[in-house]
């Protein structure tokens, strides 16, 4: 079984990310971390059509902001 006592997050709460496919940038409002599934985020962003959102997000969707 993994060692899930010290989950490890690349992002942390308050860091501005942006999505990977659709480019919206947000923040992180929450983590999340599993036996056996990649970590999650929640992310706040304000979607193309103007409609504030959050929604969880796996880590492989996220991204830092160059």
């Amino acid at each position: 079984m993994p060692d899930i006592s010290r989950p490890t997050f690349v992002f942390e709460l308050g860091e501005q990310v942006l999505l990977s496919l659709s480019r919206e940038k947000g923040e992180v409002i929450g983590r999340a971390h599993y036996t056996y599934a990649e970590p999650g985020y929640l992310i706040r962003y304000v979607a193309a059509d103007g409609r504030q959102v959050e929604a969880w997000q796996t880590e492989n969707a996220v991204e830092i902001i160059p």
